[in-house]
């Protein structure tokens, strides 16, 4: 089947580039903005790109499309999208992102532990001072949402000696010691020194971090929002904060984005904030190119049966 592609690109990457040489004669158009790609969007039977970049106009003016390749995990606004025909496949970028999001939870919790800003602030005044040093060691991870994600990073938390507590409908995942059903969610935050969110956006999760579960929390715990913002009640997160009921939170995610300049978040010195890079990498395009190569070539060949990632509706 001959492939028409429009991709929307993020302004570092060169994934367009990479696809062409990877598929000789494949006919790819890239932009990184909307307005750059949508006049190619017209003659598109396919679009390409981070789920929250393809937007209703583009769609709408893929008159002859058949097919789109989501870049990211998460695909809620592509299944949300009214001008999307349910009958068109949407594959996702499942499966690549474990390293990245593992290493931005670390950086998180790493920074929370040993309280980078004062660090820092005395190397700027010249001060010698030896503070205590939290450890990640013996501390409890408690992960909501378990996938290919949480797997990569409940590894990584056991090489850092940590106990990893899992939120999900799985009984079990491998290195997580305990695993707790979404309806016990208040009693697993009660065990966490770290409440990370991964899980994905659902009708089910939206706004399931609220002020009940930060209220379970341990005064000393932390926050990690790196799945999408709505799964958190901004508002009742911001009250917790505020009032000191938890320590801090790391949010890379928010509810719209980018994050207003007055959202109080901005200010807050117990919170960091990070601008939904949880995803992003160096290596990202190497990471993806396998299985976009894969699903392109499936798509020429009129074997869509073997799309990998193929996102139920």
């Amino acid at each position: 089947m001959h492939i028409k592609l429009a991709i929307i690109e993020e302004p570092d990457e060169h994934l367009a580039d990479r696809l062409r040489a990877e598929i000789p004669g494949l006919i790819v158009h890239a932009g990184k903005t909307e307005a750059e790609i949508l006049p190619h969007c017209v003659d598109a039977n396919v679009l390409m790109g981070l789920a929250q970049s393809i937007t209703p106009a583009m769609v709408s003016a893929a008159r002859g499309l058949q097919w789109v390749q989501a870049l990211t995990t998460g695909v809620d606004p592509l299944k949300a999208m009214a001008e999307l025909d349910p009958r068109i496949p949407i594959t996702s970028g499942r499966g690549i992102h474990g390293p990245q999001m593992s290493e931005l939870a670390f950086l998180y919790m790493l920074n929370f532990a040993r309280d980078i800003r004062t660090i820092l602030n005395d190397q700027d005044t010249k001060t010698w001072e030896r503070r205590p040093q939290k450890l990640l060691w013996n501390k409890t991870v408690v992960i909501v949402g378990v996938g290919v994600i949480s797997e990569d990073l409940g590894r990584c938390c056991k090489a850092f000696g940590m106990n990893v507590v899992g939120v999900s409908s799985r009984a079990s995942a491998p290195n997580f010691d305990r695993m707790f059903a979404r309806a016990q969610l208040k009693q697993a935050a009660a065990l966490a020194d770290y409440l990370i969110a991964i899980m994905p956006l659902t009708p089910e999760t939206r706004g399931m971090i609220d002020g009940a579960v930060l209220d379970a929390m341990p005064a000393h715990g932390v926050f990690i929002n790196i799945a999408r913002g709505p799964v958190v009640h901004e508002e009742e997160l911001i009250d917790r904060l505020q009032r000191r009921v938890i320590a801090g939170a790391a949010l890379d995610t928010f509810i719209d984005e980018p994050l207003s300049a007055d959202s109080p978040l901005w200010s807050m010195d117990n919170v960091i904030i990070t601008p939904h890079i949880g995803g992003k990498s160096e290596s990202y395009v190497d990471q993806i190119l396998p299985l976009l190569a894969h699903n392109i070539r499936a798509f020429q060949d009129g074997r869509t049966d073997d799309f990998r990632n193929l996102v139920a509706r």
